[in-house]
This record gives structure tokens, C-alpha cells and sequence, in this order.
């Protein structure tokens, strides 16, 4: 078996605890783990793919449920590494009206912020192991300093290797102004293969008023936007190509954008044309939707055509 991964990524992953009500009426809540990256990591595994996160967790218990769990899920974690003097950041889920949860952040001084190029430099050391496809975010790009320069460290090894380099975008007001991810993320675009961003977060890398021409102008070779309940659309100099969202019922939009990059990632990993790749995306997506949870309900190989029964079927 090969030693090459098929997909790296990196970022911080939080013990996620989720609420029925609002918080302040009291009540029980449910504990996971959460993390844009993972999220990515677990939907790739799922689907077959040998898959690296790189991140920092405290040495306690949040930190012990997420590396169980990623163990679990069949993501390595090789060069994950415990910050003792840090601890495990944590997230909270409320549902407020209908499928619209409220977020909110305890991460600031957390483990997953010390995230540093030193914890990346290993996973391009040895040429034959380089990943086929290198996977960052925006969010970890704004946690801070060194998380910053872990992602650029990451790009500029991952670009040295002949590594696909995926960024999506995944602005988070929480974490950093427009303005600030803009300065940031901007100066990665002359090495991004494929760019994933929803239609609001195209302006977070340019004010043109025709923002995914000027991207495919300025070199990226592939930008595919979401569209949220509308599908998405790749744009790349084979030409645009649309899929629609799966209608499935919405439970739960936590999660649906990572699901979507994992069946697209997954796509491109097969070998798959634009169209399928789009499909599989909004395939993955849209099992994230369907159920509750970043990540629980995301599919595995043998289970992505259960869409394709028609509601309320049972599959025997």
C-alpha cells in the first residue's frame, strides 16, 4: 500500500455542545466534536480516502473525545499533536427558529490556536508520503498569528510538491472581519488549484463587480461557488457546469459546506469530470442537511445512492 495520503488538512477541531433551546433556559445538552477541517477529514474517510489532520488539542478530556473520535472515524493523526499548557476549545450550538442555530466560540488561548508551521513542516519531509491534495480554510488562516503562518507554510510546501491545494474560504464573522481576511486570503490565490467559496464570501477575494471572472482571470484554475438550497457551479476554463441541491428535508445546516467540499474532494480523488465531481458534492451535502450534526450523517461509499430512493422508502 501506498504511503501518500490522499487528502491533508489542518485547523482546530472543538468539543461542540448542542442545545434544543435557547441556552439561557437551562436544560440538557448534547457533546461532539466540531471542526470545519475534520468535518472534511471524517466525510473523506467515510468515502474511502486515506486522510491526514494535522491540529493541537489540550491535554484533558475534550482533547481525548476528539482525537478518539477522528481515530475512530479512520483519520490519521500522526502528526496531531497535545498542547499541556492549552486547552481544548469549545463551540455551542443553539437552535433558535426553525433550522437556524446560533454559534458561539470559546476558543481564543485555545490549543487548536497554537497551531504553528513547525506542526506542518513533517508532513512534506519525506516526498514519497507528500499528500495528493492539500485542503485549508479560512478559518484556520484567521486564528491567529501562527495559525496564519501554518497555512502559508502549508501552501508553499504543498506547491513545491506538485500537491493540489484546495482553499474554501469559509468566512466566519466570528473570527475575523472581511477586511482582515481579505488581506490575508488574498495573497494565497497565485497558488490555489481549486477554490470553493458561497456567493456572499466571493467578495471577501476581490471587489470586482464580476468577482468569479476576475478569480479565473487572476489564475485560479477552478472556482466553485455554492449556492446554498440553489446547488453550485463550477467556473474554470473547461467552462461553467451547474448542479442542483438534492431535495431532501433540512434538519440541520451545520456542517453542509464541509460535507460538500468532502464529496467534491472525493470526486476529484476518482477522477470524476466536473459534473460528477458537482454531483457527488451536492450528494455529500445534502446528506449533511438531512440530519443532525457537523458531520454524524455524512454517508459512506456504499450508502451515497440511498438519495436516489425516493422519499420514505425503505431499503431492504
Amino acid at each position: 500500500m501506498s504511503s501518500r495520503f490522499d487528502v491533508l488538512t489542518l485547523g482546530e477541531t472543538m468539543a461542540a455542545f448542542r442545545a434544543a433551546a435557547p441556552l439561557r433556559l437551562g436544560g440538557t445538552l448534547s457533546l461532539s466534536v466540531a471542526g470545519a477541517e475534520s468535518n472534511v477529514a471524517i466525510g473523506l474517510a467515510r468515502l474511502g480516502h486515506r486522510v491526514r489532520w494535522i491540529g493541537v488539542t489540550g491535554a484533558d478530556e475534550p482533547g481525548e473525545l476528539i482525537r478518539r473520535t477522528l481515530r475512530a472515524e479512520g483519520v490519521d493523526l500522526g502528526l496531531a499533536r497535545i498542547e499541556p499548557d492549552a486547552p481544548t476549545g469549545l463551540i455551542l450550538f443553539e437552535a433558535r427558529v426553525g433550522d437556524i442555530s446560533r454559534v458561539t466560540y470559546y476558543r481564543s488561548g485555545s490549543a487548536g490556536s497554537r497551531l504553528s508551521p513547525d506542526d506542518v513542516s513533517p508532513a512534506f519531509a519525506d516526498a514519497p508520503s507528500t499528500p495528493r491534495i492539500l485542503h485549508v480554510t479560512g478559518i484556520t488562516a484567521g486564528l491567529g498569528t501562527q495559525p496564519y503562518a501554518a497555512v502559508l507554510a502549508a501552501v508553499d510546501a504543498a506547491r513545491a510538491a506538485g500537491t493540489t491545494i484546495c482553499l474554501d474560504v469559509n468566512h466566519r464573522q466570528r473570527v475575523w472581519s472581511v477586511e482582515r481576511a481579505a488581506a490575508a486570503l488574498r495573497p494565497l490565490l497565485p497558488s490555489i488549484d481549486l477554490l470553493v467559496a458561497s456567493d456572499d464570501e466571493l467578495g471577501v477575494l476581490t471587489d470586482d463587480p464580476d468577482p468569479v471572472g476576475a478569480l479565473c482571470a487572476a489564475g485560479v484554475p477552478e472556482v466553485v461557488v455554492k449556492h446554498g438550497g440553489q446547488g453550485a457551479t463550477s467556473h474554470s476554463g473547461r467552462g461553467t457546469v451547474h448542479a442542483p441541491a438534492r431535495t431532501v428535508p433540512v434538519v440541520d445546516t451545520v456542517g453542509a459546506g464541509d460535507a460538500f467540499v468532502a464529496g467534491l474532494l472525493s470526486g476529484l480523488l476518482d477522477g470524476l469530470d466536473v459534473a460528477g465531481r458537482l454531483d457527488r458534492a451536492v450528494t455529500t451535502g445534502a446528506f449533511a442537511v438531512a440530519t443532525r450534526g457537523d458531520w454524524e450523517g455524512l454517508p459512506t461509499r456504499a450508502e451515497l445512492s440511498l438519495l436516489d430512493h425516493a422519499p420514505g422508502s425503505a431499503v431492504r
